[in-house]
């Protein structure tokens, strides 16, 4: 989590850059932070120090995508509000089922079946941050794809999954 996360957060600060660039201060920070936090977690096997630096990392991004949506491109407000919105909803559903482990437990043995599965919240936390994970990405190649000047089209593949599509902007 924490070695993808700073792959995000490097795309997000990189991608109004030219190509071919790169830029060796911000790379080394990032392996210099994964390195320090794989460290330290495995010397205090502490997850809440994990937690928190992951964290560290989303915040970043969030900030860095607000942003993107208020200041560069705000037509994409949309992509970016619901990436982070499905990411959220995951990451409540998880603390709620870190909160009420037990109640919820009980709660499972006494309805039936198909309602005890839809109350696997730690299980949500991996589908609904996977998306809004892809969805992010999304976001990310729309944002570079418009500065490098490539039009980035959103199509569905079979009517509901996103992807993006890329044609280079005719010169005239």
């Amino acid at each position: 989590m924490i070695y993808s996360c700073c792959i995000f957060v490097y795309c997000m600060f990189e991608c109004f850059k030219m190509k071919n660039s790169v830029n060796y201060h911000l790379l080394f920070i990032l392996v210099l932070f994964s390195l320090i936090v794989t460290t330290v977690y495995l010397k205090v096997k502490e997850p809440i120090f994990h937690q928190v630096m992951y964290g560290m990392l989303v915040f970043t991004l969030v900030l860095r995508s607000i942003y993107i949506v208020t200041w560069v491109y705000p037509w994409l407000r949309g992509l970016g509000y619901t990436s982070l919105g499905i990411f959220l909803m995951g990451f409540l559903l998880w603390n709620i089922d870190n909160i009420f482990c037990d109640s919820l437990r009980n709660f499972r043995k006494k309805v039936p079946p198909i309602i005890g599965v839809a109350t696997q919240f730690h299980a949500w936390w991996h589908i609904l941050t996977g998306l809004g994970s892809y969805l992010h990405i999304l976001f990310s190649l729309y944002t570079r794809t418009l500065y490098l000047r490539y039009r980035p089209k959103v199509k569905f593949l079979f009517g509901i999954w996103p992807v993006i599509l890329f044609e280079p902007l005719r010169k005239h």
